[in-house]
């Protein structure tokens, strides 16, 4: 593991979304690893931008009834910069809710490149990503879907006490967006509780995040990409 700032050093912000790119956002749901613990979460129904279709519906369970008098996503521009100004986001994988957040701003704030120390940008990522760490750091995982994964980490229980302390009442439950983003928080947190990751950076986690070769040496060697 490469030099640079320890992973519980700064917060770590798992972001979820439910929606689509096609409709928007519907709810949103932010958990925060301060320090190896969950520290903060925020969730809330979303008003999108389009037609909520049926078969999305049938998964996240949410109708237009239940966001029409929600603010949109973008009325809370406020706390995803402030987020990433403090610490790297996160998800399980992330490409969707890097999509949709640039959907609603196509930039961060001015904030801290955490792959490369010293430097700024205004990039949404680099993102530590579950479902790509996960499947490099432990062999035989047969499924990296974020449900699976809890069970293989016999994380349920745990999960279940976060969701009752965080998360509303008839959201507590998998495609809710603050309990998959608490899913994914305690995923990491039980991985890098392990002995042998415990000493992780947090450059080391975004770089394995990424699958792309020329991506990944581009932040070993602390360039621009």
């Amino acid at each position: 593991m490469h030099r640079g700032m320890h992973w519980r050093a700064v917060p770590i912000h798992f972001v979820d979304f439910e929606g689509s790119l096609a409709g928007g956002v519907v709810e949103y749901g932010v958990a925060v690893l301060q320090g190896g613990e969950v520290a903060e979460a925020v969730t809330r129904l979303c008003r999108p931008s389009g037609p909520i279709r049926r078969e999305d519906t049938a998964v996240h369970g949410i109708g237009a009834d239940a966001v029409a008098g929600a603010e949109p996503l973008a009325a809370d521009w406020e706390l995803f910069a402030g987020w990433r100004q403090r610490g790297p986001l996160a998800a399980h994988f992330a490409g969707t809710e890097n999509a949709l957040l640039k959907a609603a701003w196509p930039y961060a704030r001015q904030s801290p490149d955490f792959a490369r120390t010293g430097q700024t940008t205004n990039n949404w990522g680099p993102w530590i990503d579950t479902g790509r760490l996960l499947p490099q750091l432990f062999r035989g995982i047969e499924s990296a879907k974020l449900e699976d994964l809890v069970t293989q980490f016999a994380l349920g229980p745990e999960l279940a006490a976060q969701a009752e302390r965080f998360c509303p009442p008839e959201r507590r439950r998998y495609h809710a967006a603050l309990y998959d983003a608490l899913a994914s928080a305690l995923l990491l947190r039980a991985v890098l509780r392990k002995p042998e990751f415990e000493a992780a950076t947090i450059p080391w986690l975004l770089e394995l995040s990424s699958l792309d070769p020329a991506r990944r040496e581009a932040m070993r060697q602390g360039e621009l990409f």
